[in-house]
């Protein structure tokens, strides 16, 4: 077996880059929500992201078809996917990017409470359960400051089922028969199950055009294709040259930047609470994928 290497200078600026974009992501999500309801906008994101990765892998020559007896997990894998993308769209269209990515982005903790569990070989260390106490503590922070901006009650708990969600999805591709699939053919399925299931669910959420211009389009082809498309695949290709838990503990600057981007591209009002509150997810998130 090929040994992985460590974070090396281009490693490191990538996955910065990546953090970043899916920082913005969530600006870029409550911006388009002027122009399209919220499930639906998520709906369009998943056609359009099916029918960028299907030519993709088409292109590269990636068989569709799952290995036999497996295809129930991947059509199940992307009910789990629709409720986690119905949860956080809406929860960007009734409360502030801040608060909602603080919440969402502490999946790694519910993925490691839950691989304590069950996942013999993933037990919390008394560092990791350092770092869950302390995103644990950020999240209620963050749950109980009703000061900062547009503070949704409703928000809040649709950030943190989409947080839940996530880990379930990240759970399912490791002790599923799905983990044996490629990754791009376990994202396939995601978006493709998704793109349906949403389409079909998005009328019961309200209107599903609202005052569409061009700036909402453009988010569109922003979240589908650089977002979904190219950037999880360039994610999928770093894990197969770095090792997982130096490229999985970037994962706390997305919280950071995100907050950041919302405070200086939407004009969010953050109080004190939600920065003591981020800095205790973003370290108990490096902390818990420290190894």
């Amino acid at each position: 077996m090929e040994q992985k290497r460590a974070i090396d200078g281009f490693g490191a600026a990538t996955l910065i880059g990546f953090a970043a974009v899916l920082a913005f992501n969530q600006v870029v999500i409550k911006v388009t929500g002027g122009g399209f309801g919220p499930v639906f906008q998520a709906a369009l994101r998943s056609v359009l992201a099916t029918v960028f990765l299907l030519i993709w892998m088409r292109v590269r020559g990636f068989a569709l078809a799952p290995p036999p007896g497996t295809l129930w997990w991947g059509i199940a894998s992307g009910f789990v996917f629709s409720f986690e993308f119905i949860c956080i769209y809406s929860a960007l269209d009734l409360t502030t990017v801040s608060r909602a990515s603080i919440i969402f982005y502490s999946m790694p903790v519910w993925v490691a409470l839950a691989g304590h569990m069950l996942l013999p070989g993933e037990r919390l260390s008394p560092l990791r359960g350092l770092g869950l106490a302390f995103a644990l503590s950020g999240v209620a922070l963050a749950f109980a400051d009703r000061s900062s901006g547009q503070a949704s009650l409703a928000g809040d708990l649709l950030a943190l089922s989409a947080a839940l969600g996530w880990a379930a999805i990240a759970l399912m591709v490791r002790i599923t028969p799905i983990s044996r699939w490629r990754p791009e053919l376990q994202l396939f399925y995601q978006v493709a199950v998704s793109a349906v299931v949403l389409m079909a669910l998005a009328p019961l959420f309200g209107a599903l055009i609202r005052d569409v211009q061009w700036i909402h389009i453009a988010g569109l082809g922003f979240q589908s294709i650089l977002v979904v498309g190219l950037g999880y695949l360039l994610w999928f290709w770093l894990l197969t040259i770095y090792r997982a838990n130096s490229v999985t503990s970037f994962s706390f600057l997305s919280p950071v930047l995100a907050v950041f981007f919302g405070w200086a591209l939407l004009g969010e009002t953050i109080g004190p609470q939600i920065w003591v509150a981020l800095s205790l997810v973003a370290a108990g998130i490096f902390l818990i994928n420290r190894r």
